[in-house]
């Protein structure tokens, strides 16, 4: 080979590696203002336990920095209104633009959130966090991310409980809940004595009623022997049912009864669990117990209520009072927690 044609080759080498560090030194530059990511559509909202297994389809579209980017997608929902305050995250990941579930899921993830068998409003976003480095400590670093939110998107979201038994009849909109699905059913329901009222299956379509002691497919009406509230259970592969009066209230010095029966009863919320009252009490003292005798009863304090604990001392004035009873039985060993607000 001769001279000029190695110095040739050699020039051509040089040329051929400098071309290749202009490319290695390509940069990618991000947009002023990174568009981002959007929610396109959203699926239809009425949950129903008869297409639990159906795929629901949440449509959006990625973030766009300027460049190709990995990130990762939240898929977030709150109480409308709510600005993403206490919000659930209904999917996390980096898929972007199609994000599915089956009914089934998306309805477990709500009931941890939102009422069952009502109607939510719900706010929808989207949420990316983009790394573009790691391990400076600038913007865009695993420790300071870029984080881009699409417009707030809101629906209607109706979610389904758990298999329940609807009281139809009882002059109140309630209802008793299987927790496992095993036909056996039990809840807390205020019913009044003059309004007989049968069971019915809102998935099966079936209507059950009373024979004698015993449950019977379109049986007679269940009556109460006195108004208020009642521990009622039903077993609809078994056919039998229990109501057994569940009545706690207030009783003490503090109270217009004193200590006397009966006690002033309160009502029970079943989305929160709570017993409530708001009552006039005078300086005295008050405790919780339950359908007017001492075999269940709680004292102590706010945070820690036994049984037979002590009197609670209360000053005169009108009362917002909630009960969570946190150990219901065996007799003897209840216990819960309450709060006590003036209004």
């Amino acid at each position: 080979m001769n001279k000029k044609l190695i110095i040739y080759l050699t020039i051509i080498g040089l040329i051929g590696l400098l071309s290749g560090c202009e490319n290695d030194e390509t940069r990618v530059v991000m947009l002023a203002s990174p568009i981002a990511p959007t929610i396109k559509t959203l699926p239809d909202l009425t949950l129903q336990r008869a297409n639990a297994t159906n795929t629901l389809e949440f449509v959006g579209t990625a973030v766009d920095p300027g460049f190709r980017a990995s990130a990762i997608y939240f898929l977030e929902a709150c109480a409308t209104g709510n600005n993403f305050e206490n919000s659930i995250t209904l999917f996390s990941g980096v898929q972007d633009t199609l994000i599915k579930f089956t009914v089934s899921d998306l309805n477990g993830i709500f009931l941890k959130k939102f009422p069952a068998d009502r109607v939510s409003s719900v706010d929808f976003r989207i949420r990316s966090v983009l790394v573009v480095d790691a391990g400076t400590g600038a913007p865009g670093t695993g420790t300071k991310p870029f984080v881009y939110s699409s417009a707030t998107t809101s629906a209607n979201v109706t979610i389904y409980g758990l298999p329940r038994l609807d009281l139809i009849g009882s002059g109140v909109a309630q209802k008793i809940e299987s927790a496992l699905g095993d036909g056996k059913y039990t809840g807390f329901v205020k019913l009044d004595k003059t309004k007989a009222f049968t069971l019915k299956d809102p998935d099966a379509n079936i209507v059950y009623g009373a024979n004698g002691a015993a449950l019977k497919v379109n049986g007679a009406g269940i009556s109460a022997g006195a108004n208020g509230w009642y521990k009622f259970n039903a077993d609809t592969k078994a056919l039998t049912y229990s109501i057994d009066p569940y009545m706690i209230g207030l009783i003490g010095s503090a109270t217009p009864n004193g200590w006397n029966t009966p006690d002033q009863k309160m009502d029970y919320d079943a989305q929160t669990g709570t017993w409530n009252i708001t009552i006039d009490l005078i300086a005295g003292d008050i405790k919780f117990r339950l359908n007017d005798a001492w075999a269940w009863n709680l004292g102590g304090t706010t945070g820690n209520l036994v049984h037979n604990g002590a009197n609670i001392p209360v000053t005169a004035g009108n009362y917002t009072i909630s009960l969570t009873i946190t150990v219901p039985a065996p007799i003897g060993s209840e216990a819960g927690t309450f709060t006590i607000v003036k209004n």
